[in-house]
């Protein structure tokens, strides 16, 4: 196909498909309409996450409360490193599972604990109390 362009009597150096208000109305509204599926589709993942995990906090702790139905203890991973979360199934697990939390402040991995049951695994991860390394000088 080939396309030659005019110029346009209204505007000097546009063509007549983009001088037309008619064609701007279009391409605008498919702008608006894409902005507008991304929009839809980022809501429907957010959703879809949240029905799958409830979070929680105290002063102390993290909770972290997960469906994963299908999937035994044996099938699940679960790394903390700092203050992210990743869970993941294994391969021989009837079901993929793969998700990363990010917390506001590091976990201490040895305090924290998991429980499954009936398909819900269920965290508390202790939150980690920052240590001051802030040494005194002397003034000589």
């Amino acid at each position: 196909m080939f396309f030659a362009t005019t110029p346009s009597p209204l505007t000097p150096g546009l063509s007549a498909a983009f001088a037309h208000p008619l064609r701007r109305r279009v391409y605008a509204q498919a702008g608006n309409s894409a902005a507008h599926f991304l929009e839809k589709t980022l809501a429907t993942n957010r959703s879809a996450s949240a029905k799958d995990a409830e979070t929680g906090q105290d002063e102390k702790q993290f909770s972290l409360t997960l469906d994963v139905p299908g999937i035994v203890k044996e099938q699940l991973s679960i790394r903390i490193e700092g203050a992210i979360v990743r869970i993941d199934s294994k391969e021989d697990a009837p079901r993929r599972y793969r998700a990363a939390y990010e917390f506001g402040q590091e976990i201490d991995t040895a305090a924290s604990s998991a429980k499954l049951e009936n398909g819900v695994l269920s965290l508390a991860l202790v939150k980690l109390v920052p240590v001051s390394k802030a040494t005194e000088l002397a003034i000589g």
